[in-house]
């Protein structure tokens, strides 16, 4: 049996619309010029295929109980009436109303009202023939008007079609983008997504050809993505509620979660039907008397057992003419191609969205108008960006106007915008970065990235700001009498510490000095800025607690017996780490120590804390984990084989970097190392400086590079930056990264790596 007419695609389909058929048979409406041909051709197909089946005269006396005629009206029936399909035949008397009037089958009835439809349009327009006749002018100028409006509704027509074709295609980049950035390391698999006609078509048993593989190859791709794009686009009697839902029917029992009801259990397919609302929609024969005996077949039927159920199915359908088997289709089809989300109240269908991942949701606006419109709620996409740790919406210009029904989402911008540059970070093409020159020769001794603006401190005793979207120095700032060695900043506040003994508070905007703090006996080494007031470290042992607004010294903290080299400030407790192999915690408050916490062997230079645990690492190779309010070592994390130059801590998650070119990513809550960054693509010399998020790690080393790495796996994925004298004497010193660029500071010790800032911008731009 003919695949294509078991299908459903005959030439007209009845009225309404609502109830589709397979995939296979739909069609897009701007691919009219190809249907026609189409539909010839499956004309063709179902007169052989009827011709071969037509069934033979029965014999006498063999009439059985599914053919049973009215009351002498069994000659004049069969003798007045052909072949339903091809004329040839006996019509059955089931075509023949109660009056006596032939009950046409559908096909043949809407031919008959086109006809009727025809004549009157005919007669019409011969009546106003005659009125245009009798009046020349004003049939003139009725034409015009009547061409005119024609005219107007077809661009208006043109303007809808390429606004849904932009907001198709820009629905198809997203999907796109996420499509082509599921794994940057992974190639493609072979295997390719059959279309929509394969999955949904009836195939008979006794067909050996193969029908699906030849419609694949012949259906263009475009019409292959209306399909299903449309497969649950619903008709007029879903599309009439103004939220896309579709009450459901039939019992219901309380539901156990309060929210909403729910139909109960179907245990026939005509309460399934009735759940599902659409039990009005089936084309029932009410023309004609039902036969003798069809009830006591339906309770003999119910009667049997499920697989006797089964094979008398299978003999029923084997004795069934192609339209019948194709009524059948049109009533149990759609049953298993519902759009249960339509079904829900707007707020469950939200929900249940809610667990797809972002690529699906893009993906699941694709289906239907209403799927569209839920996948783009703002609230479900808020709450993308809530995981993701995007903390802004993204108000973008529109090009167009956003149709009635359909929102715009800028948390699904923000969401869309951050996925591109986390794919630029990852592969994009890496520009030639904006060159920043000013310290001559000098080291970069410490680096500042706050919005637009780069704050670069030096030992030539300046410090310059410049713009990181034009790499232009706006400003320098004189006034240290020794080498900057330190500096922070927040908002347009710059403050510096120095050999000079001093720090300085700077008007980023302006480059004025606003204060110079006076207290320090030696090199102030280290600062913590924490909203107005900032914790200085010095060689002289002491840390001091100042006032950027007055200019002040507030505390003064004493008990470290060597240089300090690294503070923690949190605005409660300021946590600090020596020469003298120590790390205190205190109250600035009150100017006391409240914990030594007392354990390493060498030097410490590097301190993490989040207010709950303290990390410090040493030259004694070891990284250790405290609680802050006891002073109890809770880890010591070993691996390491040299000093740990750089350490950052978020979210129990620390990522350190060390001097034996490695670096190690840790869970402080269990002390385990989760991944070691090394490999062929490790760094080949010290680890200088580094940066993570949630889904990288930056490193740069005194091999002269900056690699990005994968936090979750540990895997390389590319060089940023390679000097060329990297290996020979170039350095990069200090990075300094943001959600869309990169500072690097670089230089040498030998001479061979001019001194410079260099800008690499991984923006992406939201039309």
């Amino acid at each position: 049996m003919n695949q294509d007419l078991l299908s459903g695609g005959s030439r007209r389909r009845r009225p309404g619309g609502s109830v589709r058929g397979n995939a296979s048979s739909a069609r897009a409406p701007h691919e009219g010029g190809g249907e026609g041909e189409e539909e010839e051709h499956m004309d063709r197909v179902v007169e052989e295929e009827q011709q071969q089946q037509q069934p033979q005269p029965a014999p006498a006396g063999a009439e059985g109980q599914w053919s049973s005629r009215e009351s002498g009206a069994r000659d004049e029936e069969e003798a007045a009436v052909g072949n339903e399909v091809n004329g040839e035949g006996k019509r059955p008397a089931w075509m023949w109303n109660a009056e006596g009037r032939q009950e046409l089958p559908e096909e043949e009835e809407n031919e008959e009202n086109e006809e009727n439809e025809e004549e009157e349009n005919n007669n019409s327009g011969q009546h106003a023939g005659e009125e245009e006749a009798a009046n020349p002018e004003e049939r003139q100028e009725n034409r015009g008007v009547r061409e005119e409006a024609g005219e107007e509704a077809e661009e208006e027509e043109e303007e809808e079609g390429l606004e849904e074709e932009e907001e198709e295609e820009e629905m198809d980049q997203d999907s796109d983008d996420f499509e082509r950035s599921e794994d940057s390391g992974r190639e493609e698999e072979g295997g390719h997504l059959h279309s929509p006609a394969q999955r949904n078509s009836v195939t008979d048993p006794n067909d050996n050809m193969d029908i699906s593989s030849e419609q694949q190859h012949q259906t263009p791709p475009s019409l292959i993505k209306t399909q299903m794009k449309r497969k649950l686009d619903h008709g007029p009697e879903v599309r009439s509620f103004p939220s896309g839902k579709k009450p459901c029917k039939g019992s219901e029992y309380p539901s156990p979660t309060g929210l909403v009801p729910y139909p109960a259990t179907p245990t026939t397919f005509g309460d399934l039907r009735a759940a599902n609302g659409q039990g009005q929609q089936r084309r029932r024969i009410t023309s004609i008397q039902p036969p003798t005996g069809l009830q006591e077949w339906l309770r003999t039927f119910q009667s049997w057992s499920g697989p006797e159920k089964l094979l008398a199915l299978d003999e029923l359908i084997d004795s069934c003419e192609p339209t019948q088997v194709k009524h059948m289709m049109q009533v149990i089809e759609p049953q298993f191609q519902r759009d249960f989300i339509s079904l829900l109240p707007k707020e469950l269908a939200l929900y249940v969205l809610s667990f797809l991942e972002p690529k699906d949701l893009l993906q699941a606006a694709q289906t239907c108008r209403y799927w569209r419109i839920l996948a783009e709620d703002n609230l479900l996409w808020r709450e993308k960006c809530r995981e993701e740790g995007i903390d802004e919406p993204l108000h973008v210009k529109r090009r167009k106007v956003i149709k009635p029904g359909f929102t715009h989402s800028p948390w699904k911008s923000a969401y869309i915008r951050q996925h591109r540059i986390d794919t630029n970070w990852r592969r994009g093409e890496l520009k030639s970065p904006k060159v920043l020159k000013g310290h001559d020769d000098h080291v970069i001794t410490c680096l500042q990235f706050c919005g637009n603006r780069i704050v670069s401190g030096s030992d030539d005793n300046t410090l310059k700001v410049w713009s990181a979207v034009t790499g232009k120095c706006l400003r320098t700032l004189v006034g240290h009498t020794g080498g900057v060695w330190s500096s922070q900043m927040r908002d347009n506040i710059i403050i510096s510490g120095s050999t000079d003994r001093t720090l300085k508070v700077w008007n980023a905007e302006t480059g004025e000095c606003i204060h110079t703090l006076y207290g320090h006996t030696s090199t102030v080494r280290c600062m913590h800025l924490h909203e107005k007031r900032v914790v200085s470290g010095s060689r002289d042992a002491t840390l001091r607690v100042w006032d950027i607004e007055t200019g002040q010294c507030l505390h003064v903290l004493m008990g470290h017996v060597a240089a300090v080299r690294c503070v923690q400030y949190d605005g409660r407790r300021v946590v600090s780490g020596a020469y003298d192999f120590m790390v205190k915690v205190w109250d600035p408050e009150t100017e006391t120590c409240l914990h030594t916490l007392q354990g390493h062997t060498n030097r410490v230079y590097s301190l993490q804390f989040d207010g709950i645990h303290v990390v410090s690492g040493s030259l004694d190779t070891s990284i250790r984990v405290w609680d802050v309010e006891t002073g109890n070592c809770i880890h010591t994390l070993t691996g390491h084989q040299s000093l740990t130059s750089g350490m950052e801590l978020k979210d129990n998650i620390l990522v350190s970097g060390n001097a034996d070119s490695t670096v190690k990513i840790w869970d402080i809550k269990t002390g385990q190392c989760l991944q070691t960054l090394q490999g062929p693509h490790k760094h080949q010399s010290a680890v200088t400086c580094l940066q993570f998020n949630k889904n990288f790690v930056i490193t740069s080393s005194d091999d002269g590079t900056v690699k990005l790495w994968d936090l979750k796996t540990g895997e390389f994925i590319r060089n940023l930056v390679t000097l060329e004298s990297g290996g020979s004497g170039g350095v990069v010193w200090r990075i300094r990264a943001s959600n869309t660029k990169l500072v690097c500071a670089v230089g040498s010790r030998n001479g061979t790596e001019e001194t410079k800032l260099l800008v690499l911008d991984f923006d992406v731009d939201m039309k």
